[in-house]
């Protein structure tokens, strides 16, 4: 069971003061994050891109690679990378250089993306969202399988026997599949052989038991080995050292930035009554002290079937010293009962069988 952090690196108004900190500073404040991460011992650390004003990382790779040369043991992916509006050489030149920086460390999330600022900016049109997805997909994954590539698409111009450098340490450098939920694209990935990675950001939880169910049985029927096949969830949550106080502190941001994209997108009102009932036992909210929160985990992985859980902190902009006290109380006491508890359970269902 690997436990780790994702963020979007956000720079939203800050919900006392109305201050808003420069990208730069919040890019610094990420880097630092990524090195107290590595330091209590988490296992992966994921950066999300975006193309907008309230969020500073456009570009991950870059931002991992600043931490790659302060760790030593942590995992850097995106989370993810909009593949769609991507030129996918660029993402596996990206990728293969920030492997060689960190020996090994790097991985793809790639995703369509649920915001949709990169297409035009890019010149891409939303109405072949689908199409460019696949497409660029198809194109990545033949550039990590091989050093010299011949390709033709719809979206892109031919490629004649060309190499991409710098090629990976690792063999094949890891491409997992993003997604909210939708059951196409978790049986493409499983088809694929591709690890999966779930947003489980609202409702319960158990509702993605079922998908993960079709991913397995896709990945089968695609020829690969469901049980090598790693599933992660990407949850937003915080940790404190008593409930109250987590939820007190987590709470305005994330009303603040959820009220936000609600008005974008057509979204009801984000209340403390909504934001309560996530945090149930039940809900897709990880926020509490350490026992909360590694309960949850441990129910996710038992019952879902989740073999990586990624705790998406900050949502909003919330102080920088309560988010790194999150990452070392994750760290130093949610992860290590959890890989216990989780050994443990496993080590009992071998026996059983």
């Amino acid at each position: 069971m690997e436990i780790g952090i994702s963020t979007f690196v956000e720079t939203t108004p800050d919900v006392n003061t109305g201050e808003v900190i420069s990208h730069a500073q919040r890019l610094r404040e990420v880097v630092e994050e990524i090195v107290l991460a590595d330091r209590v011992g988490l296992d992966v650390y994921g950066v999300g891109e975006h193309h907008r004003k309230d969020y500073a990382a456009s570009s991950p790779a870059v931002v991992l690679a600043a931490a790659a040369g302060q760790t030593k043991r942590i995992r850097l992916t995106s989370a993810v990378t909009v593949l769609s509006s991507a030129d996918p050489v660029r993402v596996f030149q990206d990728f293969a250089t920030l492997d060689g920086i960190s020996n090994g460390r790097a991985e793809i999330m790639a995703g369509r993306g649920s915001f949709i600022e990169s297409f035009p900016l890019f010149g891409y049109e939303l109405d072949h969202y689908d199409e460019l997805f696949d497409e660029k997909l198809e194109l990545l994954l033949k550039i990590r399988e091989s050093e010299k590539v011949t390709w033709r698409g719809g979206h892109r111009p031919a490629i004649d026997n060309r190499g991409v450098y710098p090629r990976p340490v690792q063999d094949p450098l890891p491409v997992w599949i993003g997604s909210g939920g939708n059951s196409e694209s978790v049986a493409r990935a499983g088809l694929l052989g591709l690890p999966l990675v779930l947003a489980i950001i609202g409702g319960s939880p158990l509702h993605f038991a079922p998908l993960v169910e079709l991913y397995k049985k896709a990945a089968a029927h695609g020829g690969h080995d469901p049980s090598k096949l790693p599933v992660a969830s990407h949850s937003h949550g915080f940790i404190a050292e008593d409930t109250e106080t987590a939820a007190d502190k987590f709470f305005p941001s994330t009303q603040q930035a959820m009220n936000v994209l609600g008005r974008e997108r057509g979204w009801g009102a984000y209340t403390r009554n909504t934001f309560d009932a996530a945090r149930s036992f039940e809900g897709a909210l990880y926020v509490g002290d350490p026992d909360t929160v590694a309960r949850k985990i441990i129910d996710l992985r038992k019952r879902v079937g989740i073999t990586r859980f990624l705790l998406h902190v900050p949502v909003g902009t919330m102080p920088h010293d309560d988010v790194m006290r999150a990452i070392e109380l994750l760290g130093t006491e949610v992860a290590p009962r959890v890989r216990e508890e989780i050994a443990a359970w496993e080590a009992e269902s071998a026996d059983k069988q």
